[in-house]
């Protein structure tokens, strides 16, 4: 279903803007072979050569809904998230109208931007980030985990932030961007993890979120993750330092 919720997605984009010429652009882990099914999100960078009309923003806002209403409760379609504006105005800054598409919901805004690490992802659109570039997202990356990972919630996506320090630690050492499974593996092999078992057991779980969804046990692990949370970022932050 995920390949066939694509297309519609992108047919039905592609006819509320078909006086705009769009080009639509997926990356994340759809792109990086990692989607997994009641974890990940599907991101998507909408760019149009003319400006978005009230008329194409107001169908476009609430799109992710009207397929899914259409297509039976489809769960792929609330998964798209980014941003859809004018090729102009995503480069320039300039403020126009876009529409964001989130995990909390969706707007009309002004503006929408990428980091470097989807960047890295869309060669055909931007240079290779540099270094710097990098590492001053990651730092705001641990800067998040820092904020919001001192108490973790009973949910599966919960053990996540230890897949985004090892993403940030394998970009800081390299100046690539790995998905975040096979991250997570890598900083296992490099033994980079303060406790490797609690980093393979988020890996499993990451592999198969459906099948621990419902599993109480595990919901109450990832509650308890806060703490082990914030030591792997101290290894991000120590390496973040001593980094050029």
């Amino acid at each position: 279903m995920l390949d066939e919720s694509i297309r519609v997605m992108t047919e039905r984009i592609k006819l509320v803007l078909a006086d705009n010429n769009p080009a639509i652009h997926l990356f994340g882990s759809v792109t990086l072979d990692d989607f997994r099914l009641g974890w990940s999100d599907i991101d998507i960078l909408v760019l149009t050569e003319a400006p978005i009309s009230e008329y194409q923003t107001d169908a476009l806002v609430t799109l992710r809904q009207t397929l899914t209403n259409e297509h039976g409760g489809n769960p792929y379609f609330r998964l798209f998230e980014g941003g859809i504006l004018s090729k102009k105005a995503f480069f320039s800054g300039e403020k126009d109208a876009a529409v964001y598409w989130g995990t909390s919901g969706q707007r009309i805004t002004d503006s929408f931007t990428l980091d470097s690490f989807a960047a890295a992802q869309l060669p055909n659109l931007f240079p290779c980030p540099t270094h710097q570039q990098f590492k001053a997202d990651i730092r705001r990356h641990c800067n998040t985990i820092r904020q919001y990972a001192q108490t973790t919630s009973k949910e599966i996506t919960s053990c996540g932030w230890l897949l985004d320090i090892a993403r940030g630690l394998y970009t800081l050492r390299t100046d690539r961007v790995l998905a975040k499974t096979a991250a997570g593996e890598w900083a296992i092999a490099k033994n980079l993890a303060p406790d490797a078992e609690i980093l393979k057991r988020a890996i499993q779980i990451r592999k198969n979120p459906l099948a621990y969804a419902g599993d109480g046990e595990t919901l109450e692990w990832c509650g308890t993750l806060g703490q082990h949370i914030q030591e792997f970022a101290d290894v991000l932050e120590k390496e973040w330092e001593a980094a050029p």
